[in-house]
């Protein structure tokens, strides 16, 4: 469904006359609905669950994004938004379910470059570093009625971004925008019960594609 809408939108904006032209100086915020679907690749519980490992959910929320032109052409945006993800158990641990859950705030700053920025549809590349932060992490109810009670950590973590997108005219400040991006996001869970300690590195690498609106000023 957001992806029919997402298409009428485009059409609409296409058959629009309006244009806005895009130029040095300029600032562009853009709210938007994202998808953080992580493509996750977990290691061993260790020491105590060498056979089970984890995964993690997928998450919708919103977002928003500023983005300065320092020329027609080269502009950068900083990503800003927060989603809560659970924490699934495998192998050994998939009987449990859910293991915990935790909130993760992602913030992003791209170098974006803006290949037609007087045109109608403007499509844009762009690369940057992402600084990944996990806070309020929880044991679920069935992970601690297992081993006991569990104190949840996971770190922090410094990877790069890569996006795609197109800003796509409705008006001439306001704009429907498509963008999807790759962030590299690397993690190490400890789980502590009691004098007992198990970790868990996840690579987590999430795909976000997104739809959203936009205004120029």
């Amino acid at each position: 469904m957001k992806f029919v809408i997402g298409a009428s939108l485009l059409a609409l904006a296409i058959a629009s006359p309006a244009q806005a032209q895009v130029e040095a100086g300029d600032v562009l915020v853009r709210a938007r609905a994202i998808v953080v679907s992580p493509t996750e690749k977990a290691g061993p519980v260790k020491p105590g669950f060498p056979t089970g490992s984890v995964s993690v959910s997928d998450s919708v929320a919103p977002e928003i994004d500023f983005t300065y032109m320092w020329t027609d052409h080269i502009g950068t945006e900083l990503i800003l938004g927060t989603t809560k993800h659970d924490i699934g158990g495998r192998g050994a641990l998939s009987p449990l379910g859910n293991l915990a859950s935790t909130w993760v705030l992602p913030p992003t700053l791209t170098l974006q470059y803006h290949f037609a920025p007087k045109a109608k549809v403007r499509p844009y590349v762009g690369a940057g570093v992402n600084y990944t932060i996990f806070y309020s992490a929880d044991a679920s109810r069935s992970l601690e009625s297992a081993i006991g009670k569990t104190n949840v950590k996971l770190k922090d973590s410094f990877g790069y971004a890569l996006q795609a997108g197109v800003d796509v005219d409705l008006t001439k400040r306001v704009f429907l925008n498509l963008d999807v991006k790759y962030i590299d996001i690397d993690t190490a869970a400890r789980l502590t019960t009691g004098g007992a300690v198990n970790r868990v590195s996840v690579s987590v690498d999430p795909i976000v594609p997104s739809i959203g609106l936009g205004m120029r000023f």
